[in-house]
């Protein structure tokens, strides 16, 4: 999910005049922040499904 939402910044950039390192820097805020925002929320699902 992370790496969709680091992929759809990209993609969004793509109409503004950012720079490549602009863009790559915000990507990775955006999967940075997002990995910290959704990692309680995805952990305990995967425990669940895996029976742990």
């Amino acid at each position: 999910m992370s790496l969709a939402a680091s992929g759809l910044f990209l993609v969004a950039t793509l109409a503004g005049e950012y720079t490549l390192v602009e863009r790559i820097g915000g990507a990775g805020w955006v999967f940075l922040l997002s990995m910290i925002i959704l990692m309680p929320i995805i952990t305990p699902l995967v425990k669940k499904r895996r029976g742990a």
